[in-house]
């Protein structure tokens, strides 16, 4: 593993206690310039990553509390008059930094989650026409309660395809629950964590992890799992063109973490259900949860020779 990454990781395993592999998502979301969706019940340390993680890697940090009149002025910024200058002047919103932890997004409604659309996928935002570039690096962790909790908004289609991974942290170990227990808790050590990499080199490295090397055989499997979603009477639709390059980029990064330059099919195989599962539907013939009809694909599709 790279040098500069296994700090981070061990100081963030000490943070979200026994929850590697989740933590090791997390950091490859990072890498591969994506953003991450934590899906899963109140209380169960999604926050304290997300501020974790904008601590080691000494990140700008704004969270955003999504709440059902959160407006997307709150989010992005708008202009107010200045008396002085007699013109209208633009107040940025808390969206201009680094990270952004979206708190709870789908309890705001469709219309405030919209207003991270175009920043999530453009890295910039337009107010009344004006353009205004968002910072580098550009990173955005959204929780959201399970959907069948009182004043929920689900998040649409589009709205869920700019995420790279969707991942559930679910409840500790028992061990690391007695931990808790004691009072030993991660937000102990989060107060403690220092930034252990500079922005120059994140930049360098998520550039690093974009020239991982993907053979013409691994491209063939990838491209058998995307066919085998859309073909799959599971599905109402399969996975886009833009849902195959996210198993790509996610794949790199994965192969990075590993500490090698090539990705294998075991990468795919890694990050294949946190970066598809969700992008599909249901259809009205599906029967089981998303996450295992996810995973009967990679059963059924064979990795090529």
């Amino acid at each position: 593993m790279n040098s500069h990454i296994a700090p981070i990781l061990t100081q963030l395993n000490k943070v979200v206690l026994g929850k590697s592999h989740q933590v090791k998502l997390s950091v490859a979301c990072l890498l591969a310039k994506g953003h991450l969706l934590i899906e899963d019940l109140p209380g169960m340390g999604k926050t304290t990553l997300g501020q974790a993680i904008a601590k080691v890697f000494g990140l700008e940090f704004q969270r955003i509390q999504f709440t059902s009149d959160i407006l997307p002025a709150d989010i992005i910024g708008t202009n107010i008059f200045d008396k002085e200058d007699g013109q209208f002047k633009f107040h940025r919103g808390p969206v201009f930094s680094q990270l952004i932890l979206g708190d709870e997004i789908n309890r705001a409604t469709p219309k405030a989650q919209s207003a991270l659309l175009e920043a999530m996928e453009e890295q910039q935002v337009t107010v009344e026409g004006e353009t205004f570039a968002l910072p580098e690096p550009f990173f955005v962790i959204a929780t959201q309660n399970p959907s069948h909790q009182i004043g929920t908004y689900p998040l649409p289609e589009s709205q869920l395809d700019r995420f790279l991974f969707r991942i559930e942290l679910g409840y500790p170990d028992p061990s690391f629950e007695r931990v808790l227990l004691k009072g030993q808790s991660g937000r102990t050590n989060l107060v403690s964590l220092e930034p252990l990499l500079e922005h120059s080199k994140l930049q360098e490295i998520q550039a690093a992890v974009n020239q991982i090397t993907v053979s013409e055989h691994l491209l063939s499997y990838v491209m058998s799992l995307v066919n085998a979603t859309r073909q799959s009477p599971d599905f109402a639709h399969g996975l886009s063109p833009r849902g195959g390059l996210a198993l790509i980029a996610a794949a790199k990064a994965w192969a990075f973490l590993d500490g090698r330059d090539y990705v294998l099919p075991e990468d795919v195989q890694q990050i294949f259900i946190p970066t598809v599962a969700h992008r599909l539907e249901f259809s009205q013939k599906a029967s089981g949860g998303v996450n295992q009809l996810v995973e009967t694909i990679l059963e059924q599709v064979a990795v090529p020779s």
